[in-house]
């Protein structure tokens, strides 16, 4: 009897840890089986680290990528080249984080029915259109940089160009012999690109003391093309003589920023390049950019001013300063970035995206006498008629660098009610921001007229 009960006690032992060890793995399953379905590197979900179930589609409902058999991208070799860096490549060099974030609503994961719509059935459509994205890489050329379009009301990116690219039906062999020519290649700069920001950082000085500077707008300002410091001097490249603040900034005017950052301190500065997140990472549809930086640790009077500048240590990351642009254009609060617009598995929405709107950085007082300093600098310097029919607000910069040309940049809004779109262009090595930059905008906008009206 005994020996049959210690066998009966063993034989229930077993038969607890059986179904005690079943349970648990019904738990876990229904707790953490999408995670385990979800893991990049999932055959059922991923090819290599690329997304690999359903179709990407751009706003407009044209396919961009199909991965029901494969990777099929869009049969237009220039439009493979405008999405490469939002969709990824077949080996992985260049990720999809955007489209793979959704991938348990394109794969429609249940614990029921497990990955009952795989075969096809899930589409992720982006906020991107195809013809802007096209209009601004054939814009850019060969040249190397950015080019960004976003809506600041509602967040969505309509365009995010990031040169070089290649096609993906077709990748270069990068060689010594062109090496220069891909340099870079492999990075979304809108996202991972920090840069120098020249003269467009100045919108960050002009906001500063618009809000601690009462009356500035009604004071004169003289330059004689050269503000003094013990050290080493501000300068600029010619005496601009007396003008108003508008004036100076449409006019850029080195000397007379030296001044105000004066006035500032640099403390006061750095408080609001942390107020307006200028340098700050931005989170979206699973991406997360760069960091910016701005630091004057140790520096000078002349160094401080040309922080104030744009120049110094200074990096902004486009994203994040088209956000801080966007912001100005909408009366001090931007919306998110997204885009990713919407996912639908079968006839199910398994996600639609909605605006969201960031904190405030500036007052509504503040951002209009921005808004119009920057309309007058359009007026004044860039040429309205380079924007027909549009009320575009700009400033353009020119970030100097060790051994190089100077990098290119202007960014800005348009003023328009029905076309409320902030924007962000950089041209590596282009020279002076309105000449490399302001033709690119100009055809991209004309595009996104066409595209919203």
């Amino acid at each position: 009897m005994n020996r049959i009960a210690r066998r009966s006690a063993a034989m229930f032992l077993l038969v607890a840890l059986l179904v005690g060890g079943l349970g648990f793995f019904v738990v876990e399953c229904i707790m953490k089986g999408d995670s385990w379905v979800m893991t990049p590197g999932s055959p059922h979900v991923y090819n290599g680290t690329n997304i690999g179930c359903g179709t990407v589609t751009d706003r407009d409902g044209v396919l961009l990528l199909d991965t029901n058999d494969g990777r099929d991208y869009a049969q237009l070799e220039a439009l493979r080249k405008a999405t490469l860096h939002w969709l990824g490549d077949r080996y992985g060099y260049i990720s999809a984080p955007a489209v793979a974030h959704y991938a348990q609503q394109m794969a429609g994961f249940d614990p029921v029915n497990g990955l009952y719509s795989y075969g096809g059935a899930g589409v992720t459509q982006l906020t991107l259109s195809s013809r802007i994205q096209l209009a601004a890489l054939e814009a850019m050329g060969d040249r190397k940089g950015t080019v960004a379009v976003y809506d600041h009301r509602t967040g969505q990116i309509l365009c995010a160009v990031s040169t070089p690219t290649y096609d993906p039906d077709d990748p270069p062999v990068i060689g010594e012999d062109n090496a220069q020519a891909y340099e870079g290649v492999y990075m979304n700069r809108f996202l991972k690109s920090a840069y120098v920001p020249g003269s467009i950082f100045k919108l960050v000085t002009a906001a500063a003391a618009l809000e601690e500077i009462p009356g500035i707008r009604e004071e004169t300002f003289r330059c004689t093309a050269s503000y003094d410091y013990p050290t080493d001097p501000v300068t600029c490249e010619y005496a601009h003589g007396e003008m108003s603040f508008d004036q100076a900034l449409a006019q850029s005017c080195n000397c007379v920023f030296a001044g105000i950052v004066d006035r500032l301190g640099a403390q006061t500065l750095e408080r609001y390049v942390r107020k307006y997140k200028v340098t700050e990472r931005v989170s979206f549809d699973g991406v997360t950019t760069a960091s910016g930086n701005f630091t004057v640790e140790d520096a000078g009077p002349d160094q401080i001013a040309w922080a104030g500048i744009g120049q110094h240590r200074d990096q902004i990351v486009p994203c994040a300063y088209l956000t801080f642009v966007g912001a100005i254009a909408n009366g001090g609060v931007a919306a998110k970035p997204h885009i990713v617009s919407k996912v639908t598995c079968g006839t199910d929405v398994t996600y639609e995206a909605s605006t969201q709107k960031g904190e405030r950085i500036m007052s509504e007082q503040t951002a209009k006498a921005l808004r119009e300093m920057m309309r007058c600098a359009v007026v004044e310097k860039y040429g309205a008629e380079n924007f027909p029919d549009l009320t575009v607000c700009a400033k353009s910069g020119t970030a100097q660098s060790d051994n190089k040309a100077s990098n290119a940049l202007f960014t800005g809004f348009v003023a328009d009610e029905d076309l409320p779109l902030s924007f962000i262009v950089i041209v590596e090595e282009g020279g002076y921001g309105r000449q490399a930059c302001v033709p690119v905008i100009s055809s991209v906008l004309e595009v996104c007229r066409e595209v919203l009206s």
